[in-house]
């Protein structure tokens, strides 16, 4: 059963630059990390865009859901920027039946060595693999439904929605 990977940058895939100091974005660093990983999935990726997900519009979204609409795998594992990827999980959760979509990232880039970008596309390999349809968020090493998941600035962690 193949998984799909939809790429859309975040910090997962920033570069430094070590002259001034700013974060952007080259390539992805999707293919070196599968080698690294060692992994023997059958994985089919797209690239759709690289950007910070604190610019994504629901135009971009659109792009990302039609995307999941139209690949033949029903398995998806979307890279996305932290900062609003419970906009995105809600906004394809809105649009997307019948297939398994985990969202994931990192905090740190993969580039720094210390990210957590590796762990989490592992998580989110696996979760995609293994859960029913439906749109989640893998980060931290947990599995969050998309209805009830928020990044916490704060500690710098995503953690479930206090229902009151």
């Amino acid at each position: 059963m193949p998984v799909r990977i939809l790429i859309t940058g975040g910090t997962f895939d920033k570069e430094y630059n070590e002259l001034n100091g700013y974060l952007y974005f080259k390539d992805t660093h999707l293919p070196e990390m599968l080698r690294t990983a060692r992994t023997n999935l059958q994985i089919n990726y797209r690239t759709l865009m690289m950007m910070d997900s604190l610019e994504m519009t629901d135009a971009d979204r659109e792009v990302i859901a039609h995307n999941c609409r139209v690949v033949d795998e029903e398995k998806i594992v979307i890279t996305h920027g932290t900062d609003t990827m419970p906009e995105t999980a809600r906004y394809l959760a809105e649009r997307i039946k019948g297939k398994t979509i985990v969202l994931t990232g990192a905090m740190i880039p993969i580039v720094f060595g210390s990210s957590d970008g590796l762990f989490n596309l592992g998580a989110a390999l696996a979760f995609a693999q293994v859960l029913p349809p439906g749109v989640y968020i893998a980060m931290n090493g947990k599995l969050f439904d998309w209805d009830n998941v928020r990044k916490n600035r704060e500690k710098g962690i995503f953690e479930e929605v206090k229902l009151s």
